[in-house]
């Protein structure tokens, strides 16, 4: 008896750590408030400045074209990708979702903004 409740409460520590991962890693995405698993201050400080004054090549370069947000967004769309982000982090998240949905980024939890998160794939 001692051996079948250890074994589950094994199973159970394995099966929580494993949905804490899987809820870690999930959260950030498309919340401004979360910060991702590549996050630092210098690539955050650098990320709103490109954001601020819609440079599309230093975001390029800093996202190193990871996520499908790198698919979506281009030269010619970024500018309203940028706006979407300064409104979101304004909390107008409702503007802020029906730019990112007229991009045709993917609405999914939260904002699903994707808004340069260092998503690995």
């Amino acid at each position: 008896m001692k051996k079948i409740l250890l074994g589950l409460g094994t199973l159970a520590l394995v099966f929580g750590i494993m949905g804490t991962f899987a809820n870690t890693a999930q959260a950030y995405k498309g919340d401004p408030t979360i910060k991702g698993p590549n996050y630092s201050v210098e690539r955050h400080d650098a990320m709103i400045k490109a954001f601020e004054t819609k440079d599309y090549t230093a975001w390029v370069n800093l996202m190193q074209g990871k996520g499908r947000v790198t698919q979506v967004i281009n030269e010619s769309n970024f500018a309203k990708f940028a706006e979407a982000h300064l409104l979101a982090k304004q909390g107008k998240i409702e503007e802020s979702k029906t730019i990112m949905k007229d991009l045709g980024l993917g609405m999914g939890k939260g904002l699903g903004c994707g808004f340069g998160r260092n998503v690995s794939r």
